[in-house]
């Protein structure tokens, strides 16, 4: 069992920046995909990016393509988003999550952390 704890959420302006953390306290996290999941209001969860068990591999939904980047560093069981160039479109609540492979999109677990809400508004 894997748990999450996502951080690093707050108020930006257009064109700022964040960089959110996902811990994950199980020991099958750093052997396992993650991927970081948006909710924005009135809309459905999605995948927004993922990457690899040790990080060989990443990528992010077209939308953020060139402004957000995913990292890990096992050492600390942590995920880290990069979120440069921020719009208002990127607003929502942030979820880590690890993936049934790195090939899915799907979560491999029902229980997620409380997230972290980004903001972004002038």
């Amino acid at each position: 069992q894997v748990q999450f704890v996502e951080s690093g959420g707050d108020l930006a302006q257009p064109g700022g920046s964040l960089r959110l953390q996902c811990v994950g306290s199980g020991t099958l996290f750093r052997f396992s995909a993650v991927a970081w999941y948006r909710r924005a209001p009135g809309k459905e969860r999605e995948l927004v990016a993922k990457i690899s068990n040790y990080g060989a591999a990443n990528d992010v939904v077209d939308s953020v393509k060139g402004r957000f980047t995913i990292t890990r560093d096992n050492a600390k069981n942590t995920v880290y988003l990069q979120m440069n160039s921020l719009e208002p479109e990127d607003t929502a609540v942030y979820y880590c999550n690890v993936l049934k492979s790195y090939h899915s999109t799907e979560p491999a677990y029902d229980s997620w952390g409380q997230g972290t809400q980004v903001t972004v508004s002038s």
